[in-house]
């Protein structure tokens, strides 16, 4: 039998590679620093301003969700949702969708999500960060705010979709033999997978 060994000299060399294609991605998602203004949203408790989410911190991570009507958002969301701690320590988190609150909060609790959801229903912001087609459709994506001295300034802004860097489950699926091989997410799975 001959094992495979992989050239983990190679593959390192090709992961710094990466790493340093990141730093300049980032670099280029922070180029255009945006004054927005205090935009208000939905929630099953009432109204909530951009402002009142910070919860106290200087940043505010904010996915731009689809909405129940889109399982890629939903597994998306599923992931955020096992390191919410890990965010919410450093930093505050919300999933906005063009859902109505209740809707959102059924959807939640079923998932089991712990993190804050607001609606911007009614309101331009997904169309302002870039998250809303000329159609009408929802973009997924993800944007980070900064707020001082009452300013709001989005920081950086990114697309959403397969293989990015926010959802684990593809770039391990790309270890398998035929990679992820048309798989597609659900809402829920068989037992038997």
């Amino acid at each position: 039998m001959t094992v495979h060994k992989p050239d983990l000299q190679k593959m390192g060399d090709l992961h710094q590679r990466i790493v340093e294609l990141r730093k300049q991605m980032t670099e280029l998602m922070k180029a255009a620093p945006l004054e927005v203004p205090d935009y208000t949203f939905e929630t099953i408790e009432g109204n909530v301003t951009l402002s009142g989410l910070f919860a106290g911190k200087p940043d505010l991570l904010m996915v731009h969700n689809m909405g129940t009507g889109c399982t890629g958002c939903t597994l998306w969301a599923d992931g955020f949702n096992g390191i919410y701690p890990h965010l919410a320590n450093r930093a505050a988190f919300c999933v906005s969708s063009p859902d109505k609150p209740e809707t959102q909060q059924k959807f939640a609790t079923s998932r089991g999500w712990r993190f804050p959801m607001v609606s911007h229903q009614g309101s331009s912001f997904a169309e302002d960060m870039g998250y809303r087609g000329e159609d009408g459709s929802w973009h997924p994506g993800l944007s980070s705010f900064r707020m001082d001295n009452g300013k709001i300034t989005r920081i950086a802004t990114t697309p959403m979709g397969p293989f990015d860097d926010y959802c684990a489950i593809w770039h391990m699926f790309n270890l398998l033999q035929d990679g992820p091989d048309g798989w597609e997410p659900q809402y829920k799975y068989d037992e038997a997978g």
